[in-house]
């Protein structure tokens, strides 16, 4: 066991209020697209079609919302560890919920394996469509001058390695392509000097 796995000290979590509180932001947004899907209905059906018509999907969202918490949270408390496993775990949960309305066992597993490792693999890979977390403590400013400063070579070795053209120059450039210019053509390439 490693310094930093031994300094590491796993705080429990919640598991009931955050399973209440994310069965109900689920269950509203179930509510929304039920209200979208009642809206895109081709008779009318009224204001209660929310309810009545495309319901079940309010029940789907609130159930998959819930159990997902649910299961991460416990998983985490119980193994005290927060990791990718614990979301792969609430996502199968989850999609097996997704594939009981289809009412067959593969569908079932194939639903919680899909949305296992949809979610496990992206809390793998660290959990944001913007990039890896930046740890808050790091100054911006110092992090950027790191970046910038730990590849940077010099510019002799940059222009000994790619030569002198295409926009790299070095100092002299200017007689030396006289010179040689002189050499292979004969012609003297007169230099545009500074008025005076």
């Amino acid at each position: 066991m490693g310094s930093s796995e031994g300094d590491h000290h796993y705080h429990p979590k919640d598991t009931v209020g955050r399973t209440f509180n994310t069965t109900a932001l689920t269950g509203f947004v179930g509510l929304f697209t039920s209200a979208v899907q009642n809206t895109l209905v081709r008779r009318n059906v009224g204001g209660w079609g929310v309810l009545t018509k495309s319901g079940s999907t309010i029940g789907i969202f609130a159930a998959m919302g819930g159990t997902y918490e649910f299961v991460k949270t416990a998983s985490a408390n119980l193994r005290e560890k927060e990791d990718h496993w614990n979301v792969a775990l609430g996502g199968f949960f989850s999609g097996a919920i997704l594939g009981l309305r289809v009412r067959t066992f593969p569908a079932l597993l194939g639903y919680g394996a899909a949305l296992a490792t949809t979610l496990g693999g992206f809390e793998y890979s660290g959990g944001s469509l913007f990039g890896k977390k930046r740890d808050p403590n790091v100054d911006e400013f110092d992090r950027r001058e790191k970046i910038r400063t730990q590849w940077r070579s010099p510019g002799e070795q940059t222009l000994a390695e790619l030569g002198e053209g295409r926009g790299i120059y070095g100092p002299g450039y200017a007689e030396r392509r006289r010179e040689r210019i002189k050499e292979a053509y004969g012609i003297d390439v007169v230099t545009n000097a500074p008025a005076s």
